[in-house]
Formats: structure tokens, C-alpha cells, sequence
């Protein structure tokens, strides 16, 4: 379903006190929406509350809770239902990550991935979008899932596990949902200048050495600004795109991998044997291998 204009549609963030969720609401306020916001920081997601409230925008219930926990994603749902009905716009734009080769991740790293960026959206799905095929007035649904949810990147297994979940969750909700009019977009960002870069784990790598600040400000050499992903993200709503890639790179990296796999098959290799070396040189001088 195409939502052209956005004025008084109510509209679901989590993840809403920095980054990309920031600027989304940021950006939806100015449109005239209802806001309903989630964090699991309080205070950044009060201050973005307040920000939005001096500029004239409107949030009309906010909370701040971890999105794992069901009972809580019920419980801010259901008040948020009685009071206002059911969501126009549901966005899953929280995440966090953790990167490292197999042999450093241990469980609860795994765990971690698929608990917050794949079990949190679906507790949100079930909550939000379920009262919206009910409600049976359409509407939209995006889940931003990442690069890493397209290509093998790497050192991203755990990531990749959950954000390539995430993707395959929106492509079959892109056709389960169809007959209610809820459309679906899956965002695929790639660099993004939000504060993930800074606080994203790097297993077995210090991030203080200098081949790690070197990669790392490489890294943010060619990252697109969260508003710049938040104005894509309100346009694939606004035509109803399916799938949104924020930057150039990731998008010829998609295409190349569905086009010219050997190629990309080779482009992988030589990105990982760079990630070894910059690895190797970035280990801790006394890193415990078993540490978690």
C-alpha cells in the first residue's frame, strides 16, 4: 500500500533514540505523523521526544524497554491499541552487532543477534502488525535488516544470520501481507554514520590500534548520513518499494552477486584475506582466545 501523505498516519519506531531511528522519527514528525517511539535507552530517547516536541511534531505515547522482551512489547501495544487503534506504520529499525570469526563467537553472541535484530522485530510483528490485519485498513510495514542481509561479509556470521532472517521474514510478509494492503520495505543500509560504529563488538580485534582506527575511519570515509537512509526509507514507503539499499557499493555488490557470482565469489575472497591481515595485526597483545 502507497502512503503519499503522512500527516495524522500513527507510526511505530523502535530503536528511535539515535542513529537511524533518530532521523526517521525526526524526518516522520516533520511530515505530520503520529509518533509512537521505543528505546532501550531512556534518557537519548527522551531528549529525541522533547527535540520533536519543540518542533512541532507529535508523539503520542513513548517508552523505553529492550524489544526481546515480549511481555513488555505487549503490554506498550496494547495501550497504545486501546488508546489509538491499530499502527498506520510499523518500523524495526533497532539493532546492534557483533562481529568475529566462528571461533570466537560463542553463544551468547549468537544468541544476542537473533534475540535482538530477528526475535525483537517478530515480537513487534506479532504485537503491531497482527491488530493491523485486523484493523483492515492497510498500511506499511518496514524492517531494516542490512548489507550483511545480502552479502557474505566478512567475520558477520552471527549478524548475517539474523539480519539475512530478517530479510527472509519480509519477503514472505511482502506477500502474506499483500491481500490486507500492508505493504512491506526491508532496508538494506550499508555504512551508515550512526553511534553502532563506534559501540559494535569486534571480537579478537582492538579497536584502539591503529590498523583498527584505519579501517575503521575507511569505513566512515564512504558512510551515508542516517538522515540521508531516512528520507530513502520515507520514499520506498512512499512508493511502496519492496527493498531499499542505501548505498551504491552494496547495491552493486547485489547485483554482482546475483549476475556475476564468480566475480563477486572472488571479490569476497580478497575482502576477506584483507579483514585476516587487519585482524592479525589488531589482536590484542595478550588476547585470551577463550575469553567471552
Amino acid at each position: 500500500m502507497k502512503i503519499k501523505n503522512f500527516t495524522d498516519k500513527k507510526c511505530f519506531i523502535t530503536g528511535a533514540a539515535s542513529g537511524i531511528g533518530r532521523s526517521t522519527a525526526l524526518a516522520m514528525a516533520r511530515r505530520g505523523a503520529r509518533l509512537f517511539l521505543t528505546d532501550i535507552n531512556a534518557e537519548p530517547l527522551e531528549a529525541v521526544v522533547k527535540e520533536i516536541e519543540q518542533e512541532g511534531g507529535t508523539v503520542a505515547a513513548w517508552e523505553a524497554f529492550d524489544i526481546r522482551d515480549l511481555d513488555r512489547v505487549r503490554a506498550f501495544s496494547n495501550r497504545i491499541h486501546q488508546a489509538h487503534g491499530a499502527m498506520d506504520i510499523v518500523m524495526n529499525v533497532a539493532g546492534t552487532a557483533i562481529w568475529g570469526t566462528v571461533d570466537r563467537l560463542k553463544h551468547i553472541h549468537w544468541k544476542t543477534m537473533i534475540d535482538i535484530n530477528l526475535m525483537g522485530p517478530i515480537n513487534v510483528i506479532e504485537c503491531m502488525v497482527s491488530e493491523m490485519v485486523r484493523a483492515g485498513q492497510g498500511g506499511h510495514l518496514v524492517n531494516v535488516s542490512s548489507a550483511a542481509g545480502l552479502i557474505a561479509l566478512p567475520w558477520h556470521a552471527a549478524y548475517s544470520a539474523s539480519k539475512f532472517g530478517l530479510r527472509g521474514l519480509s519477503e514472505v510478509l511482502r506477500y502474506d501481507l499483500r491481500p490486507h494492503r500492508i505493504g512491506v520495505t526491508v532496508v538494506c543500509p550499508g555504512a551508515v554514520k550512526t553511534p553502532l560504529v563506534g559501540t559494535a563488538q569486534i571480537l579478537g580485534v582492538d579497536k584502539s590500534h591503529k590498523a583498527a582506527r584505519k579501517m575503521i575511519r575507511r569505513f566512515e570515509k564512504h558512510a551515508v548520513t542516517p538522515e540521508k537512509v531516512a528520507a530513502d526509507i520515507i520514499q520506498g514507503i512512499e512508493k511502496n518499494r519492496y527493498m531499499v539499499i542505501t548505498s551504491f557499493d552494496i547495491r552493486m555488490a547485489w547485483w554482482a552477486k546475483r549476475r556475476f557470482f564468480f566475480a563477486y565469489h572472488l571479490a569476497m575472497i580478497v575482502i576477506s584475506r584483507f579483514f585476516r591481515r587487519m585482524a592479525r595485526k589488531a589482536a590484542p597483545a595478550a588476547l585470551d582466545r577463550d575469553a567471552t
